[in-house]
């Protein structure tokens, strides 16, 4: 509770020229400066997540509300399970996976179009902080993804990811457009890449 230790502060007015930060942008960055700053650290920020059993629409107006194309998928005791992206509930994927699995499109869930644990590929905390933002955008481009998830060591020493790359937020933060590096992996997409 509060103790006669504890005093008021003083107030100030401010002045007629006023903005308001905006987190991850207050620095300008280039290609040479360092990784972490545009790094979406989730020890600073809520990372979004689902649970596996909520739909992929749900999913899809998370992503929306939280402004992101990525979501950790959690189940009830916050063990991170998968991964899914807005290529994942809005593209072909779970149009597929919805024939696959002889059920309608609205009724998939984040369990059904989800990249599992085990296939994660990412990016040590310990290497992001001693790299360059070029270094990412390669990283990115030459694994033909849009995001990277980076993990580093709770307190307790376990793993945890503790932040996000995403190539869209990467150009935002240097002024410039970034094209997703998507690669295609089925026959259709690679047809279509071709075209």
């Amino acid at each position: 509770m509060l103790q006669a230790a504890h005093k008021p502060l003083n107030l100030h007015g401010v002045g007629t020229q006023l903005t308001a930060a905006r987190p991850g942008l207050q620095k300008t960055v280039s290609i040479d400066s360092p990784a972490i700053e545009v790094m979406t650290d989730f020890r600073k920020v809520m990372v979004a997540t689902i649970s596996p059993e909520e739909t992929i629409a749900t999913a899809t107006q998370t992503m929306k509300m939280r402004g992101v194309r990525l979501l950790l998928v959690e189940d009830n005791q916050h063990q991170v399970i998968g991964l899914i992206t807005a290529r994942d509930t809005m593209g072909e994927k779970s149009i597929k996976m919805a024939q696959e699995l002889s059920m309608r499109h609205d009724l998939l869930t984040g369990k059904d179009c989800m990249a599992p644990r085990n296939c994660f590929d990412v990016l040590t905390l310990d290497v992001v902080e001693k790299t360059e933002i070029g270094n990412i955008i390669a990283t990115l481009k030459a694994v033909g993804r849009q995001h990277a998830l980076v993990l580093g060591k709770d307190i307790d020493g376990s793993d945890m990811i503790c932040g996000v790359f995403s190539i869209t937020q990467i150009g935002r933060q240097l002024g410039v457009v970034l094209e997703a590096f998507e690669v295609a992996k089925t026959f259709s997409e690679i047809e279509k890449a071709l075209a």
